[in-house]
């Protein structure tokens, strides 16, 4: 009996272990790939560059000697705040385009990795630097944002000011040409409007000097002669 029994157990053992080991290979698997994908996700390009604000903010939250005040601390976070801002408009509109390029594959995964590691590290500074905005004054993580959105469209009008009265000399040196060669055409053409008038006067004094002529020549003398004869 004992024999047949333990047969039974290693009967009932083998798919056991077969299944135990075919589980712990597929977890070591994924575990290798899982390990990959986040080197390789961790050695692709950042789609920002580096947060310069960020780390002006934070260097001067540490400094101990001397200590930064709360208004320049602020100020730095509001900064912070402001780039974020830009950063964010960029995703949104960077997003639906890279999803279309994507479903005709114009585009690789890698870039699209790339946007989604940038979306999360973009969720993450938002939520802290509403932490740290409340921590300077309570609620303030709340409006943080908007002033920093309105400080971003400032700084996005006086940009384009910039670039408007940057062009503007190479604009006035274009118009200062046109008006000139508008100038130069419209005089050009009251000269072919006034050349047929002339045209038309000479050819007028022809035909009276022909006329003279004719009036002067044997036939009126001959009309004249009749006119004597018939007197006597």
């Amino acid at each position: 009996m004992w024999p047949f029994d333990a047969i039974d157990w290693v009967m009932l053992l083998v798919p056991f272990a077969y299944i135990t080991v075919l589980v712990g290979s597929l977890f070591v698997f994924l575990g290798i790939y899982r390990r990959r994908k986040a080197v390789k996700a961790a050695s692709l390009e950042p789609w920002f560059p580096p947060h310069l604000q960020r780390n002006v903010y934070l260097s001067l939250l540490h400094m101990e000697n001397p200590k930064v005040p709360d208004s320049i601390l602020k100020a730095a976070l509001l900064r912070r705040a402001t780039e974020d801002i830009h950063r964010i408009v960029q995703i949104r509109n960077a997003k639906q385009a890279l999803q279309v390029l994507l479903q005709r594959g114009s585009v690789g995964d890698d870039l699209w990795q790339r946007f989604q590691r940038a979306e999360k590290e973009i969720e993450e500074e938002l939520r802290d630097v509403v932490t740290e905005a409340n921590a300077f004054a309570p609620n303030w993580g709340q409006t943080i944002f908007q002033s920093a959105s309105e400080m971003a469209q400032n700084t996005h009008i006086r940009d384009r000011l910039t670039e408007i009265l940057a062009t503007a000399p190479s604009e006035k040196e274009w118009w200062e040409k046109r008006k000139a060669t508008i100038q130069s055409d419209f005089m050009k053409e009251l000269d072919d409007e006034k050349s047929p008038r002339r045209e038309g006067h000479v050819a007028k004094g022809s035909d009276d000097d022909a006329v003279i002529v004719e009036a002067g020549g044997p036939a009126d003398k001959a009309g004249k002669g009749k006119k004597k004869k018939g007197k006597h």
